[in-house]
């Protein structure tokens, strides 16, 4: 009897230690759809950290989860942080002013001579010349077939829910960070 009841608190103990890293220190999401290719795939399962940002401020090329809405999540790259200027031009990223390196997006470019990031600024697709207080502008690594800041405008920081700091399924693409 007492082997049981060792064995019972032991799993007694790791449910409570389960749920408690569950609800509160992280949690599991599936990625759904194209629009982080080539970083995350369809399918990809990921787990995230939703303690990080009560520690530290959320940086550009986090790779985030956030409420899109009352029953979405999406998953995306934090391109600009409050106070950023940001557009593109030739492809390429300037983030006030200065140009950015994208070095997770080559594996995706397609070298069709289109261009994989069409031009645009931040007061052009958003009426802002800047990311307001307290948001952030983000975009997925799939730029052709991505809907993000672009098109639903800024992401307020109360909205996300952690930082992906683990890929875990398929266990052939495990990573353990994103930037």
């Amino acid at each position: 009897m007492k082997k049981y009841r060792s064995i019972i608190r032991a799993v007694l103990l790791a449910l409570l230690l389960a749920f408690v890293l569950k609800s509160y220190l992280f949690a599991s999401y599936v990625v759904d759809g194209e629009s982080m290719e080539p970083t995350l795939y369809d399918g990809n399962l990921l787990m995230v950290n939703k303690v990080v940002y009560d520690w530290q401020g959320v940086d550009r090329e986090d790779v985030i989860v956030f409420h899109a809405n009352e029953t979405e999540d999406y998953v995306k790259r934090v391109i600009g942080v409050e106070g950023d200027h940001i557009a593109f031009r030739n492809d390429v990223l300037y983030v006030n002013h200065q140009p950015v390196p994208e070095p997770y997006l080559e594996e995706l470019r397609p070298d069709d001579g289109e261009l994989f990031t069409r031009n645009f600024t931040l007061e052009g697709v958003t009426d802002q010349s800047v990311v307001p207080e307290g948001n952030l502008f983000v975009m997925g690594d799939n730029r052709r077939d991505s809907l993000d800041s672009r098109y639903f405008g800024f992401v307020p920081v109360e909205s996300i829910v952690g930082k992906v700091d683990v890929r875990y399924w398929p266990f052939s693409q495990v990573e353990l960070q994103f930037k």
